[in-house]
């Protein structure tokens, strides 16, 4: 089955299809050195139940403008280093900008691990941004409110430093190549000392580089498992570098919420797809 790359991290993302729309619209050359996209969710639940989105995060920092029955306003959001629960309810939208691994770091020079597991008010990092969310959530239409928000962006962007182009070149190959599934291997294949990788994460990304890999890798097994793709969970959890079946299974389950063999059977049904017992279950 095709992979749409704009599911990879979504967790049950045929469900979450049913419960709300997502689309992503890409960012103009003022700002593209820094944001990875633009992405926009709008959900009417009025006449059903509240649905819970649940999504496996990637290492990257979130603006959002946001009006809902639960939350409205202008945020910024740091890297979620557990998997993001939103509960929707009634109706509501959320326009976001995801910025790339690192982008906010260099975009703002903040201190993004401050940001870790945290969201706070649009205002808390700039200062400066007065009326700013209101006039976002006014906007009639998607593409308006980019070239509102990309406007506002580009006026305070700079100039990417060559530290920050190598975290992107070093995130780009962790989140693409499956074969790398170990720090050492980053070391070797960019030249950068572990000690060194470590304080560039550290500034840039707010995570550290073996949780980024864990991270992209886990998002990777989620993905093949909801497509349908995986019969034999001991043959993908060598391919992700962990040590056994167990082990990721065990990660699996912690990060995600549910066994690989159990999400695999709950993706297929809701897909409407036929849930083989060929995904052989955990290990006992």
């Amino acid at each position: 089955m095709a992979a749409d790359p704009g599911e990879k991290g979504i967790l049950h993302p045929r469900e979450q299809s049913r419960h709300r729309s997502l689309r992503r619209l890409p960012p103009g050359p003022s700002v593209g050195r820094f944001v990875h996209w633009y992405w926009l969710v709008d959900w009417d639940l009025r006449d059903r139940p509240a649905y819970r989105a649940e999504v496996l995060s990637f290492p990257c920092v979130n603006m959002t403008f946001e009006h809902s029955e639960t939350r409205t306003g202008a945020f910024v959001t740091g890297v979620a280093t557990t998997r993001y629960t939103r509960e929707l309810t009634g109706a509501g939208r959320v326009f976001g900008v995801r910025f790339r691994a690192g982008g906010f770091g260099a975009y703002t020079g903040s201190d993004v691990g401050a940001l870790r597991d945290r969201s706070v008010a649009l205002r808390e990092v700039f200062p400066d941004a007065g009326e700013f969310g209101e006039r976002v959530l006014a906007e009639d239409d998607d593409r308006s409110r980019r070239a509102l928000v990309e406007q506002w962006l580009a006026a305070r962007a700079g100039e990417p430093d060559e530290v920050y182009r190598l975290v992107l070149r070093i995130v780009e190959a962790m989140e693409h190549d499956r074969g790398l599934t170990r720090v050492d291997q980053v070391t070797e294949r960019f030249g950068v000392p572990i000690r060194t990788l470590q304080r560039m994460f550290a500034r840039y990304v707010g995570a550290s580089p073996k949780w980024v890999l864990r991270r992209h890798r886990l998002q990777d097994g989620a993905d093949l498992l909801a497509r349908g793709d995986i019969t034999d969970l001991a043959a993908l959890a060598l391919e992700l570098g962990y040590f056994d079946q167990a082990h990721f299974s065990r990660e699996f389950a912690t990060e995600i919420g549910m066994s690989p063999s159990e999400y695999a059977r709950h993706s297929a049904a809701a897909a409407g797809r036929f849930a083989p017992d060929t995904v052989r279950p955990l290990a006992q």
